[in-house]
């Protein structure tokens, strides 16, 4: 028997009572198993390059192929959470997403392998489902907190991949398999895992805390469904400034869980697996420093309100740009993994403060809000992509340029008041009064 029907005030961590407690361990499991499906494929490309004999040009457009679909995709999941609910959104992105993770090895040349990556891209869309169900599950006190920490362990999933996925590939090795032949084998297990948890997530979660969305429209009709949210969201300039934002951090974020373990391969001469283990460590602060930009947005959001959260994400994305800055003039690997984990603590503090605002944009448009912003953060992968993609630009010079980039958009956000304004409530209003006519 649930508990409560309501957000819950209160982030238990150990807790698994209830169905707020219970969604928000499921939603970020689920997350984290995406990173297997979505990057599974990254820290094995210096042997799937060999294999299938690809040149740079081709390993970045490989790079934007596996983050431009999800731009598209995070658009739309948004809009579904809204009108269809997260349990079956997510239930049926992890089921047919699992399909190309699982067959990509049946590919054998650059063409195929290109589609199949485009397609699994799609499944990094989940994570707006994951910001979604637990901005519902979690009262306005709370849900920066909440949503830092669920997105922050999910996210952990991009760094345990570069670890554990060389670790399998090598158990294949061990067992016979020519390389060739280990990385297909190998990209299986991820696939079969999101199969299995699309079944279960459909069966313990529910769309909010009173239930999901189908049984709320038996008993109140305007509490399941918002039609119009996408507009309303898109009409927002703060949606768009968020927008920038997540791309200057998330969108750099999944970029580096993409080329971390090549560029520490080529650039510095380790193995594949040191590479993969550096490669991981980025990914692993995940665990405390996006939980750690959340509570701090949620504290200075109750001192300064809305405004100050907006000037704490501009600060952070400066301190990021920097960061990347010096990591690209880094001459050795000591220096450079000292100054990767400095610009990874502002880069993951301000995905959490992101979504710390999300959620206040619009309360009756958090999924299409949610969506838009996530697929900034695929946008700002995507051109960072063409930036690795060149001939002419070492992956050094594209960090440097990606560095000058975020400080620019650091800017831009300072100059952004979040707090609510009487022409953005009266516009949504009319737009609703609208649609209702």
């Amino acid at each position: 028997m649930e508990t409560t029907n309501k957000p819950l005030e209160k982030l238990n961590i150990f807790s698994f009572k209830g169905v707020q407690m219970r969604t928000f361990h499921l939603t970020w499991m689920a997350f984290f198993l995406c990173f297997f499906g979505w990057f599974g494929l990254a820290p094995l490309m210096t042997v799937i390059k060999t294999d299938l004999g690809l040149s740079k040009e081709q390993i970045g457009n490989i790079i934007i192929a596996s983050v431009a679909a999800t731009v598209v995709a995070r658009i739309l999941i948004g809009k579904l959470c809204d009108s269809w609910g997260p349990r079956k959104t997510y239930s049926a992105l992890l089921g047919l997403c699992s399909i190309p993770v699982m067959t990509v090895g049946l590919v054998h040349s650059y063409e195929g392998f290109l589609l199949f990556r485009l397609a699994i891209g799609v499944i990094g869309a989940s994570f707006v489902i994951t910001q979604y169900h637990t901005s519902v599950m979690f009262d306005k006190k709370i849900v920066g907190t909440a949503n830092a920490v669920a997105g922050g362990w999910g996210n952990l999933g991009g760094g345990i991949t570069n670890m554990v996925m060389p670790l399998i590939f090598s158990g294949f090795i061990g067992l016979g398999y020519l390389p060739e032949s280990a990385w297909r084998i190998a990209m299986v297990i991820p696939g079969v895992l999101l199969l299995v948890f699309s079944f279960i997530y459909y069966r313990f979660t529910k769309d909010t805390p009173a239930g999901n969305f189908e049984e709320l429209a038996i008993t109140n009709p305007k509490a399941a469904k918002t039609k119009g949210s996408l507009a309303v969201a898109m009409k927002d300039p703060r949606t768009w400034a968020l927008f920038l934002a997540y791309g200057a951090c998330f969108g750099i974020e999944i970029t580096f869980d993409n080329v971390a373990a090549l560029y520490f391969f080529e650039n510095f001469d380790t193995s594949l697996a040191t590479a993969g283990i550096l490669a991981g460590t980025f990914g692993f602060m995940n665990i405390f420093a996006r939980a750690m930009g959340g509570i701090l947005a949620d504290k200075v959001g109750k001192k300064y309100g809305m405004l100050g959260k907006g000037r704490l994400l501009a600060l952070l994305l400066a301190l990021e740009g920097i960061g990347i800055a010096l990591f690209a003039q880094s001459g050795s690997i000591a220096i450079a993994v000292v100054t990767m984990l400095g610009f990874a603590m502002f880069l993951k503090m301000a995905n959490g403060v992101t979504y710390a605002i999300v959620p206040f944009i619009n309360q009756k448009a958090i999924g299409s809000v949610s969506g838009i912003v996530g697929a900034g953060g695929n946008v700002g992968a995507v051109l960072a992509g063409f930036l690795f993609k060149s001939s002419s630009i070492s992956y050094s010079q594209a960090f440097m340029y990606i560095g000058v980039a975020i400080a620019c958009i650091a800017a831009v956000v300072a100059l952004i008041n979040f707090e609510k304004t009487k022409n953005i409530i009266t516009e949504a209003k009319t737009f609703e009064t609208a649609k209702a006519s």
